[in-house]
């Protein structure tokens, strides 16, 4: 049994609390109240006894410690606290079909992707579920749901910082409460789980977790590419991460995501255009080319929008589906770990956040 409140499933609930003696509705009554990210004090349907013994466990959620709006898109920026002092990084992206947040699945990263400023301390530990459903409770708290809407975030997408499936256990615990019809009931075919490739971890995804949207950072045509800008390739190499994706489209029925940031001068000519399309062929696919965020402590450069339509046009010539990721955010830091590297400098210089 996990020992924080907020990753707590119904049925651990009503084992805490038949052991208790509390009666076997109460543990739906803080289920409910654990989903909208409401701590034990402010339960007040609950006996004041109860309230108190409920305080006494660690609680294990999320604060929100800085955020930025951005001007160009409304998108936000947040800056999560968590309750060691550790900090992570979300995002509020807004879209005519609802508002989609993306979340990190650990402190840091430790899979050392060339052009991912996330990666560039390594990663610190993983991030419980009960943390993952703080971050769409503040969210939720600070942007209160239009009145035609049921709820604020409608999508979600485990894109931020981490391996997803690096975390696996704490991951899968998350997709089946956020998912669950007494919890915060977002569907699975609302949520994108995205992953470098860790295949013995996405076979056993396949079969075990809800069967979300499969994003898979490919980012190369082959594997002497994925080799010089992604660690993770010189174990599970692209003929094994391609048939692992192939599976997973086979055996959900969801077309798999293919995400590709273009790279000046390494992945993003004609040549490359034509042995990505030929390689994708077989799957059930669509790939999302990436305009590559700078990051300063990186040699790479992304190509111009130009460069990018052109990259898309020769995988459309060779019948391979693909779009240009709309930019979001490009004025609040919005790429994966800028924020939260810019903010720990500052504090290490003595200045703090908001």
């Amino acid at each position: 049994m996990n020992e924080s409140l907020s990753e707590k499933t119904l049925e651990e609930l009503q084992t805490l609390l038949a052991g208790w003696g509390e009666p076997k509705f109460r543990a739906g009554q803080v289920y409910a109240w654990l989903s909208k990210g409401v701590r034990p004090e402010d339960m007040t349907n609950l006996p004041k006894t109860l309230r108190e013994r409920l305080s006494t466990l660690p609680y294990g959620g999320a604060r929100i410690y800085d955020k930025r709006l951005s001007e160009k898109d409304g998108t936000i920026k947040y800056l999560f606290a968590l309750e060691d002092g550790n900090l992570v990084e979300g995002v509020l992206m807004r879209y005519a079909y609802g508002n989609t947040l993306c979340i990190s699945t650990q402190v840091g990263c430790r899979m050392g992707c060339a052009f991912c400023a996330s990666t560039l301390e390594g990663c610190v530990r993983n991030l419980t579920a009960g943390e993952m459903l703080g971050f769409i409770s503040c969210v939720e708290a600070d942007v209160p749901h239009q009145a035609d809407a049921v709820r604020t975030v409608t999508n979600i997408v485990l894109m931020g910082s981490g391996e997803p499936l690096d975390n696996y256990d704490n991951v899968v615990r998350f997709l089946r409460m956020v998912s669950d019809e007494k919890g915060k009931n977002i569907s699975p075919r609302n949520i994108s789980l995205s992953t470098c490739g860790l295949v013995p971890k996405l076979l056993r995804f396949t079969e075990e977790a809800p069967h979300v949207t499969l994003s898979v950072s490919l980012h190369a045509p082959n594997n002497t590419v994925r080799d010089q800008i992604m660690p993770v390739n010189h174990t599970y190499p692209m003929e094994q991460l391609l048939a692992a994706a192939k599976n997973y489209a086979e055996k959900t029925g969801r077309r798999v995501i293919f995400e590709y940031a273009l790279i000046d001068g390494l992945n993003s000519d004609k040549a490359a255009a034509d042995e990505l399309a030929d390689k994708l062929r077989a799957i059930n696919c669509h790939v999302n080319l990436i305009p590559l965020n700078h990051v300063e402590e990186r040699n790479l450069r992304g190509v111009t929008r130009k460069q990018a339509e052109q990259f898309m046009a020769w995988l459309d010539k060779r019948h391979i589906s693909a779009t240009i990721r709309r930019e979001m955010g490009s004025d609040i830091q919005g790429a994966c770990g800028q924020l939260r590297r810019s903010v720990l400098q500052n504090i290490e210089k003595g200045e703090s956040g908001t």
